[in-house]
């Protein structure tokens, strides 16, 4: 038998329903992410002292490391464009931590630098922190952002009862069966499902499927925000974007004087900007000093410096000049990730037992899609709450017209959501 597809699309979090003028003016961001299995596998257990009462900020800690090495290795294939979540890609494999058992269990562990986080004696404390985690993030329901889960299964396919009660208990899974011999009318069925998901944002999500497959895991994830302090659109202007020494483009560049949090990273070679948004998220802006190849600072990407920079932030009057920028970014992790450690899991010696009882089956594909949508995004009544600025003092500048990163994260938590890096922003 075969597991032929697992897809892992969006989250959602939730918010009081906004006005339609905030709809309009909502800065948007949404990620699909599908995920396809075949076979698994795994290898032996690495012992390593165990954090003591492990958290949810341990955990957040640890995802964050995660998505750095992960973009590190979607780096070094390309010098283009990079944007994906996380938060998605380590939820979906903290279900196959369930399914999995011996070496492939023990790879996923080590590949999402969860082994500190693993209790012999509380197997379902990893899948309990992430629960945790996201009620946590949605908790005061004024948050957009959503996350949802479904494991689509042929019939006849034997899922063990445990991990289904499991699935549906720790990530509110949605558990449905389907006749994936039929292939044209699975593929309407799951385009349609992460479409709704979705807002209509990710559409026509897969257009081929094995009509061998036995199950398919999806998590979709998606956020939609309006800025704590919108940029008036009238002010935008296009002006020169610098991608290296030779390329120049000409971008529409938004335009906002007010005070904002930012801090320079002097060792590193950067300077960090907070974007707000009006629910407990923001978006940081990390850019490389002029003459600063952005390359340079890939490798001191880390967990902890990403918080020193948050606990280091001041308030400072500042003229912010910011692209507005659309992409959408797909990765074969199926391709990336076995260089991370995780090999097995997509492997003839996959370790699956604890979803079925049935051999021969791995995880034969896993795809990630992100989008993202930046532009002035805000409401009418946001940009009347701008701070008062003395007029004959003259801010400061922060104009980011060169290459850069950008990081979304739950401030209470400090989950980091969603990270990319703009090398142009008028490539989608």
């Amino acid at each position: 038998m075969e597991l032929s597809d697992v897809i892992l699309p969006k989250w959602n979090g939730c918010a009081p329903k906004p006005s339609q003028a905030q709809n309009m003016a909502a800065h948007k961001m949404k990620m699909g992410f599908i995920f396809i299995l075949t076979y698994m596998s795994f290898l032996a257990p690495v012992h390593q002292a165990h954090l003591p009462n492990a958290t949810i900020s341990d955990l957040s800690f640890k995802n964050m490391d995660f998505a750095m090495n992960l973009y590190r290795k979607i780096s070094s294939y390309h010098d283009k464009n990079i944007f994906f979540s996380p938060l998605s890609i380590s939820t979906s494999f903290a279900a196959l931590l369930m399914a999995s058992d011996g070496v492939t269990h023990e790879e996923i562990l080590k590949g999402l630098n969860l082994e500190q986080l693993e209790r012999d004696d509380q197997p379902e404390l990893i899948p309990k922190l992430f629960q945790l985690l996201n009620e946590n993030i949605t908790q005061n329901g004024s948050l957009k952002l959503e996350q949802g889960m479904a494991l689509l299964i042929r019939q006849q396919f034997g899922v063990e009862k445990k991990f289904e009660d499991q699935i549906k208990m720790f990530f509110d899974a949605d558990v449905k069966s389907l006749d994936f011999a039929d292939s044209k009318g699975s593929i309407s069925f799951i385009n349609e499902y992460i479409k709704q998901k979705t807002d209509d944002k990710v559409t026509d999500m897969i257009s081929t499927l094995d009509a061998m497959t036995q199950l398919m895991l999806i998590n979709t994830i998606f956020f939609q925000g309006a800025w704590q302090m919108p940029f008036n659109p009238n002010f935008t202007e296009n002006a020169p974007f610098y991608i290296d020494n030779y390329s120049v483009e000409q971008v529409p560049m938004m335009f906002k004087e007010d005070k904002f949090y930012t801090m320079d990273d002097d060792p590193l070679g950067a300077k960090v900007l907070k974007l707000p948004y009006q629910t407990d998220v923001s978006m940081l802006i990390l850019l490389p000093d002029k003459g600063m190849d952005y390359t340079a600072i890939d490798d001191e990407i880390t967990a902890e410096r990403f918080l020193s920079w948050i606990k280091k932030l001041q308030k400072t009057k500042l003229e912010v000049n910011m692209p507005k920028f659309k992409m959408e970014q797909s990765y074969s992790l199926h391709n990336l990730l076995p260089d991370m450690g995780m090999a097995s899991v997509f492997g003839s010696s996959a370790n699956l037992t604890k979803l079925t009882k049935d051999q021969g089956i791995k995880v034969s594909e896993m795809l990630h899609k992100a989008v993202i949508e930046v532009d002035e995004a805000g409401t009418t009544a946001a940009a009347a709450t701008t701070t008062g600025i003395i007029p004959y003092s003259l801010p400061r500048t922060f104009t980011v017209n060169r290459p850069f990163f950008f990081f979304i994260y739950h401030e209470d938590t400090n989950c980091l959501l969603f990270m990319g890096r703009v090398i142009n922003p008028t490539r989608n």
